[in-house]
């Protein structure tokens, strides 16, 4: 009873009312921002249920809320907290910090986030957001695993922990030494004054601190007095007040325990090889859309060791939200708004409406997405080629005699935006970098590629049962075609051996089409793959009749077979024997070879749908990619046991005799 007397409960109707109006309102900002943020409705119900409980009831919060962003380039992180902040009505506490330091490097600028905080009015002790923008930049450890020097923001592991943050004392200490200083030099300029100078009257100092120390002053003792009264104060009386502060030690601790925080970052070792190919504009932004959805936080946390120390990952938390990249659907629907932002500026400035062809569309995609870089690159090409294009059509209708609401027909026919207007039509040129890039091939090139993708495609498909998940020839980024495939949870011996038959079959189909003669250098990367998958299958996994991991040893302690030269031959010949298998495969199935041929020469590329189509394949299904392991599970439980001696993988003897 006691308990309830000191610690009396909420008035249940007010505190029902706060919850009901704070819930709806924050659906509305949900609902908002899938209306403005495309492609990322999970990631927006992620971060609102991570925020739901320091928002509707902020009064149980007692350490801050910690959400973690991370993703590709121009995903859109930043932009998603900032709306946030302005649609909870927090913009007024809100506070962005470049972890990487150079938008706080110049001048006084604080070097601690509770200085940036206290500089920011923010209010301590109450509900505020805070963004650590650019995190993956503040490591603390360097690529070789040490300690790397961190000079700014050390505090802020203090505030993940608790949000309580101690003052500076080492700036406290720099105060009071620099007051020291001034007094004796005031003291022994006294003495050395001339006597000429003595009788001379003199004013007296009315600061005595710069403003930059009376603001840290005000800030770490928590003083209420305004600035400039700081700045007067005495020396004496400077000092009277830090010595009473450390004696008290009361209220040393600056309370920013309800901080809302968002980390956010661009962790590309997570992303492995994609987030470095600023390049390809040539893969489908489904097939990064699909590989970046399969992370998850184990993903987040092995990219986090490699730039922090493991209490400092623990201090992030485990609500790590993970920005797939941008599908293409969502890319479409951003190129169409943006466009029809661009019409609807023009028409209000000249009068004249426009209407865009789907070619016009098709032709910005093309030349606009490069996946792993997100929208920036889409918006900068956007204004680029239809920004420009859209005045000079308005200013051309408008001598034609257009008139207010009239409409003007876009559509794109090779390098020219072509107008029509009634009766009227004229046509404006427009550069498409990457048009030209890719028509730049010769037809036996392209003859080349075709064959040489269609092989690896066509045995792929033979072998494992499901199309490509890409297979072009028009190929901006280098100079060639590629294929890329579906990743596999876990790989068998089968696997393997299917996998390396793949990477051969373009060297195999070149054999088959052109000949001994003209089979060309393009194969190299693939015999280099196919030798190192072959090296790891004999040498490494145990599937080629030895167990002992075979390799060279550098130190004393690896503990390897390192008879290294034995396994050459079985390496050669694996691949031979790979390589007459796929050789077998395509000329027996020598139509469809010339059908996927045909497709890549007209098209340039062919769709998983359409690969599968042509095969008579079914269509892939989400999901693992694993072989029927439950199944062979269920089959060995009901079949009668059976006694093996098993040597090595590949290489197992019959039952024994008893």
């Amino acid at each position: 009873m006691k308990n309830e007397l000191q610690h009396p409960l909420p008035d249940a109707t007010a505190l029902r009312r706060q919850l009901d109006e704070r819930t709806a309102h924050l659906n509305m900002v949900a609902a908002t921002l899938k209306q403005e943020l495309f492609g990322i409705d999970a990631v927006i119900d992620r971060v609102i249920e991570s925020v739901r409980a320091w928002y509707v009831l902020p009064q149980i919060v007692t350490r801050p809320v910690i959400v973690c962003l991370w993703g590709l380039t121009g995903t859109g992180k930043t932009q998603l907290v900032r709306r946030l902040a302005q649609l909870l009505g927090f913009y007024d506490r809100f506070v962005e910090v470049q972890m990487d330091g150079f938008s706080h490097g110049m001048g006084h600028a604080p070097s601690t986030i509770s200085g940036l905080l206290g500089h920011a009015g923010l209010p301590e002790g109450a509900p505020g957001i805070l963004v650590l923008d650019e995190f993956q930049r503040y490591r603390t450890k360097d690529k070789s695993g040490e300690d790397a020097k961190v000079e700014r923001y050390q505090d802020v592991w203090a505030l993940l922990s608790d949000g309580r943050l101690p003052p500076a004392l080492s700036l406290l200490a720099e105060i009071e030494t620099s007051i020291a200083s001034a007094a004796y030099t005031a003291d022994r300029g006294g003495e050395d004054s001339d006597d000429d100078d003595k009788g001379k009257h003199k004013h007296p100092r009315r600061f005595h601190l710069s403003a930059w120390h009376a603001d840290e002053l005000r800030r770490n003792l928590k003083l209420s007095e305004p600035l400039t009264t700081i700045m007067a104060w005495t020396p004496a009386e400077v000092l009277q007040r830090l010595h009473a502060f450390r004696e008290t030690q009361q209220q040393w601790e600056t309370d920013y325990s309800r901080l809302l925080v968002f980390v956010c970052g661009n962790l590309d070792d997570m992303y492995e090889d994609m987030a470095t190919r600023v390049e390809d504009c040539d893969t489908d932004a489904d097939v990064f859309h699909q590989l970046t959805r399969k992370l998850s936080i184990i993903d987040v946390k092995k990219a986090l060791a490699e730039r922090f120390r493991p209490e400092q990952i623990a201090r992030l938390g485990n609500s790590h939200v993970i920005y797939p990249s941008l599908s293409r659907a969502t890319y479409e629907r951003l190129i169409c708004r943006t466009c029809a932002t661009y019409i609807d500026e023009t028409q209000a400035a000249a009068g004249v409406g426009f209407d865009l062809h789907d070619s016009v569309y098709a032709q910005i995609y093309a030349n606009g997405v490069f996946p792993a870089q997100g929208t920036r690159p889409l918006f900068s090409s956007i204004h680029a080629i239809l920004s420009p294009t859209l005045v000079r059509a308005a200013l051309w209708a408008l001598e034609k005699g257009a008139c207010a609401g009239d409409r003007v027909e876009l559509a794109m026919e090779g390098e020219h935006l072509h107008a029509r207007l009634g009766a009227h039509q004229h046509s404006f040129d427009v550069h498409l970098d990457l048009n030209h890039v890719r028509q730049r091939a010769s037809d036996d090139f392209r003859a080349l590629l075709a064959v040489h993708e269609a092989g690896h495609g066509l045995v792929y498909a033979l072998l494992f049962q499901r199309a490509p998940l890409e297979i072009k020839i028009n190929v901006v980024s280098f100079e060639g075609g590629y294929n890329s495939y579906a990743e596999r949870k876990a790989w068998s011996r089968r696997n393997m051996l299917d996998d390396i038959g793949v990477v051969l079959a373009g060297r195999a189909a070149e054999l088959l089409v052109f000949g001994e003669a003209l089979c060309s250098s393009g194969a190299e990367a693939d015999l280099r793959s196919a030798t190192r998958q072959a090296a790891r299958f004999v040498r490494h996994l145990g599937f080629a009749g030895r167990l002992a991991r075979t390799d060279v040893a550098h130190e004393p302690n690896e503990h390897l077979n390192t008879d290294v030269h034995a396994t050459n031959a079985p390496i050669e010949a694996l691949l031979a024997e790979q390589m007459a298998r796929v050789s077998t495969l395509l000329a027996r199935h020598r139509d469809q070879l010339l059908s996927m041929v045909d497709e890549l020469l007209a098209q340039g590329s062919i769709p998983p749908e359409r690969f599968a189509a042509l095969l008579g394949l079914p269509l892939a299904q989400e999901g693992d990619l694993l072989d029927g392991y439950a199944a062979q599970l269920a089959a060995f439980r009901i079949n009668e046991p059976r006694r093996t001696s098993i040597t090595a993988c590949g290489s197992v003897q019959g039952p024994e005799v008893s």
